[in-house]
C-alpha cells in the first residue's frame, strides 16, 4: 500500500479528490440540497441578482432588531426602454426567515427510470418514495436565490446542481464504455499479433484520424429535435466513447506485446489456459496502473465535449440543465455584462472539475510509478 501513502500525502491530489467528492456528493443529493424545482420559474422573478441575506429588520417600528438570517420578497420594475436597466423592488414588510430542512417541492427519492424512445413507455425500475424536505429555504413569501435567477425566473443554484448530474456523470459513463473496449481490443491485438493485430490496428488508426469534436457536432446536428435530453445524453456518450478508445487500445497493445513473453504468461500457456482467460486474468491486470491514471485523466475530456456541444446548442437542450447549456448564455452580450451571475458559476464549476481530475490523475501517476515506489 505504499502507493496509497504517497497519494494520501500528495496535497494537490488530496485537494482534487476532496473537491470531486464534494461535487459528486452535491449533485447526487441535488433533490435535497436544491431549494427549488429547477424547471419552475418564480412569479415576477426573471433575472434577479443573488439574494441578499439580512440579519436585522430593515424597516418599520422594529428596524434594527436582530431576527436572524432572513430575506425579503423581491421583484423588478419593468425594463427602462432607454437604459435597459430594471430597479430591484423589495418588500421590507415581509421578512422570510431562512431555515434548515424546510418543506418545499416534493421529489422522488431512490426512483430509477429507464429512458426509452418516444414510441415506448418509460420503464420504472424502482418507484422509491416521495419526500418534500430540502436542506435549506426561506419560510414565507421571500425566496432565497443564492446565485440569482435566469430569464425564466428559475433558481440558478438549483439548476447548477441538477446540471452537474449530466456534466459530471457523462465522463464516468463514457470511460465505463470506452475503456473496457480499448482494453479488450488492445489486449487481443497485442497477444495474438499477426493478421489480427494488423486488422485491428488499421481500424484503430482510422478512428484516430477522425476529429472528435467535429464528428460530435455533425452527428448531434442531425439528431431528431424531439428526442429527450436523457436520450440525447446517451447518444453523446456513445458517440464520444466510440471515438475515444482507440488511443488506449494502442498503448495497451504495446504493453501486452512485452507482457506476453513474461514467465507467468508462459506458465499459463504451458498448462493449457485459454488465450482469452490469459489476457483477462493475467495480462490486462498488469496494466491496471496505467488504466487507472488514463481513466482519471480522460474524464475531463468527456465533460468538456458535453459542455462544448451544449454551449453551441447541440447537446442537452433547455429546459433540462447542464453546465454547458447554462454557460451558453455567455453568447448573449447583454447578459454577460448585466447578469454575470448566470455565467460565472457554471464556468467555474467546469474549470474546477477539470482541474480536480487532472490533479488527482497526476497524483495517481506519481503514486503508481514503480520507480517512485522503490524509494518509499
Amino acid at each position: 500500500m505504499n502507493w496509497w501513502k504517497r497519494l494520501k500525502y500528495n496535497p494537490l491530489a488530496r485537494f482534487g479528490a476532496i473537491l470531486l467528492i464534494i461535487f459528486y456528493g452535491m449533485v447526487i443529493a441535488a433533490d435535497f440540497i436544491a431549494p427549488y424545482n429547477p424547471y419552475v420559474g418564480q412569479e415576477d422573478g426573471s433575472l434577479l441578482p443573488p439574494t441578499t441575506i439580512y440579519w436585522r429588520v430593515q424597516q418599520g417600528a422594529n428596524e434594527g432588531q436582530w431576527i436572524g438570517p432572513h430575506v425579503y420578497p423581491t421583484t423588478q420594475s419593468p425594463t427602462d426602454l432607454e437604459t435597459g436597466e430594471r430597479t430591484i423592488i423589495k418588500d421590507f414588510s415581509q421578512p422570510s426567515p431562512i431555515r434548515l430542512f424546510v418543506k418545499g417541492d416534493p421529489y422522488p427519492l431512490f426512483q430509477v427510470r429507464l429512458p426509452l424512445p418516444p414510441s415506448f413507455q418509460e420503464v420504472e425500475l424502482f418507484r422509491g418514495f416521495t419526500v418534500d424536505r430540502h436542506l435549506f429555504g426561506a419560510v414565507g413569501p421571500g425566496k432565497i436565490n443564492l446565485l440569482g435567477t435566469d430569464e425564466q425566473g428559475r433558481d440558478e443554484f438549483s439548476r447548477l446542481l441538477y446540471g452537474g448530474r449530466i456534466s459530471l456523470f457523462i465522463g464516468l459513463v463514457g470511460i465505463a464504455i470506452s475503456f473496457p473496449l480499448g482494453m479488450i481490443i488492445g489486449g487481443i491485438s497485442g497477444y495474438f499479433g499477426g493478421w489480427i493485430d494488423l486488422i485491428l490496428m488499421r481500424f484503430v488508426e482510422v478512428l484516430m484520424t477522425i476529429p472528435g469534436i467535429y464528428l460530435l457536432v455533425a452527428l448531434a446536428a442531425v439528431l431528431p429535435a424531439d428526442i429527450s435530453s436523457a436520450q440525447r445524453f446517451l447518444l453523446i456518450v456513445l458517440i464520444t466513447s466510440f471515438i475515444s478508445w482507440s488511443g488506449l487500445a494502442r498503448v495497451i497493445r504495446g504493453q501486452v506485446l512485452s507482457l506476453k513473453e513474461q514467465e507467468f504468461v508462459q506458465a499459463a500457456r504451458a498448462i493449457g489456459a485459454n488465450p482469452f482467460y490469459i489476457i483477462v486474468r493475467h495480462v490486462l491486470p498488469q496494466t491496471a496502473s496505467y488504466i487507472i491514471i488514463s481513466a482519471t485523466l480522460a474524464v475531463p475530456g468527456f465533460i468538456i465535449a458535453e459542455s462544448v456541444l451544449s454551449l453551441i446548442g447541440l447537446g442537452i437542450q433547455q429546459p433540462d440543465p447542464s453546465w454547458g447549456n447554462l454557460l451558453s448564455l455567455a453568447t448573449n452580450a447583454s447578459i454577460l455584462v448585466l447578469q454575470p451571475w448566470l455565467i460565472w458559476p457554471p464556468a467555474i464549476m467546469i474549470v474546477l472539475t477539470v482541474l480536480a481530475f487532472n490533479l488527482l490523475g497526476d497524483g495517481l501517476r506519481d503514486a503508481l510509478d514503480p520507480r517512485s515506489l522503490e524509494k518509499v
